[in-house]
């Protein structure tokens, strides 16, 4: 099954990214019908696990949006798991040297490109019978997320790391780790500085940047920037802040 994603960014497009910390289905097929291009469950800090990922894959099948996961950690048995699952792209945290991505890329990809087991006990029904195996390796996009210091000292042997489709930034965790407050759509010059550069290093390697969001008007700023996948909130913050809006509007 080609990956609408990897297809958009050759084209030089962007992309919408939903995110799905909500563990059940039938939000996740909600979420499927409102204009995403991708929906990533959210394994690290969403309320899911395994079970309720492959719910939400079956959620979202149907409406034809690329299935993506962040997974917990950078660990091979997750990672294996979430793409027999079906996930077409792999978000990874905490990748901080080069070595990680090396390992992250193993883990994604079968021999004799990288390590990974085969068994896509879900992810075959994409394709005819037999053909997974032989277009797997092409579609799964893997997705390191740079989100702190020793990443940013170690980007250029990262980005350097055959197998790397993209990266993703998490904002709060990168602020973390320079001193900052943890927060979403940041405006500070030395933060805006490194997005400057990370977007410099990687269109000098072919390789998306991708970026978490606190709103649609941030999201399509940066989109103007060069990032090339957005992410807006998650599922359970847009459906608060809906439910605040019409609280408020119904009070006011």
């Amino acid at each position: 099954m080609p990956n609408k994603v990897k297809d958009a960014w050759a084209q030089g497009r962007a992309v919408v990214n939903g995110w799905l910390a909500i563990p059940n289905g039938y939000s996740a097929e909600v979420m499927a019908q409102a204009g995403f291009d991708s929906l990533t469950v959210d394994m690290q800090h969403g309320v899911q696990d395994y079970l309720s990922a492959v719910s939400c894959f079956q959620g979202m099948q149907p409406h034809g949006v690329t299935p993506m996961v962040r997974v917990p950690w950078n660990e091979p048995g997750i990672i294996g798991k979430v793409l027999d699952a079906g996930a077409m792209g792999v978000i990874c945290p905490m990748v901080n040297t080069a070595e990680q991505a090396q390992q992250l890329v193993s883990a994604c990809r079968y021999p004799p490109e990288g390590t990974r087991s085969f068994g896509p006990i879900r992810a075959g029904i994409y394709g005819e019978a037999g053909s997974y195996f032989e277009t797997a390796n092409r579609d799964i996009a893997v997705i390191p997320m740079i989100e702190t210091k020793q990443a940013l000292d170690n980007l250029e042997a990262i980005l350097d790391v055959p197998g790397i489709d993209g990266i993703y930034v998490g904002p709060s965790d990168l602020g973390l780790s320079l001193g900052m407050a943890p927060k979403l759509d940041r405006e500070e010059p030395e933060i805006l500085k490194i997005y400057e550069r990370l977007l410099k290093e990687c269109g000098k390697r072919d390789i998306a940047v991708g970026l978490h969001n606190a709103s649609g008007a941030y999201a399509k700023k940066m989109i103007g920037m060069g990032f090339k996948l957005t992410t807006i909130l998650n599922d359970s913050g847009l459906m608060l802040q809906g439910a605040k809006a019409q609280i408020a509007a119904l009070r006011g």
